[in-house]
């Protein structure tokens, strides 16, 4: 399903440097998603994979509690900063995925995780661990959709966008045979950035896009416990 329109929100502060994945499309769509959750001051939201933090900070200025978890040196101290930019307050940790939360419980999981296929078996370094996700595309994505039912509290819910590219069905099978109810509930279609041009014969080698394939589809998919 496609959402109807919003109304437009005062535009957050983000300050976003050199080695950070700045806010873009796929953000935007799961922010769209994130404001149609009822977020309260009882909400306790993670926010896997931050970033910029910019999808934390929204979380809070609705009025949740707010964790934001990444990898990243950088990305932590970013979210910090632009959380108090816009006045607002995080609980912020660095970890991987929802290891770096042992034994805590939320009621809205959101994550934006890297997802572009990759013809490199290293691990990527740099900026670039905000996008490559191996071969397929779901080495973060399916860890994801294994680890939120033990965040998740029993009438939580999961956010996740990421590209067709990557197997909307297959993360559909994931969450479900984890215990989640999952659907799509919103959809864009966009051309292909300079990262998913660069690697067009190659994906196209791999059966990942056809011969004249120059876009994708971003798809958030919402997931409740069964």
């Amino acid at each position: 399903m496609t959402a109807e329109a919003l109304p437009a929100a005062p535009r957050l502060r983000c300050w976003v440097p050199r080695g950070v994945y700045p806010p873009q499309a796929d953000t935007r769509l799961l922010e769209r998603a994130l404001r149609r959750e009822r977020v309260t001051g009882e909400t306790d939201v993670l926010d896997l994979g931050t970033g910029s933090g910019v999808l934390a900070v929204e979380a809070a200025r609705r009025g949740g509690r707010v964790t934001a978890v990444d990898i990243s040196r950088r990305a932590v101290a970013v979210t910090w900063l632009n959380a108090l930019l816009n006045g607002e307050t995080l609980r912020v940790r660095r970890g991987d995925l929802a290891k770096a939360v042992p034994g805590l419980r939320f009621d809205l999981v959101i994550a934006n995780p890297p997802y572009v296929p990759a013809p490199t078996a290293t691990t990527p370094r740099g900026l670039a661990r905000s996008w490559d996700a191996g071969a397929n595309g779901r080495l973060l994505i399916d860890r994801i959709c294994d680890a939120v039912p033990s965040v998740l509290r029993p009438t939580g819910t999961l956010l996740i966008v990421h590209s067709d590219l990557c197997g909307v069905d297959a993360t559909l099978t994931r969450l479900e045979e984890a215990g989640l109810r999952p659907e799509v509930v919103d959809r864009a279609r966009l051309p292909f950035g300079r990262v998913l041009r660069s690697r067009l014969a190659w994906l196209r080698e791999q059966g990942l896009t056809t011969a004249d394939g120059t876009t994708e589809e971003l798809v958030v998919i919402r997931g409740e416990h069964t």
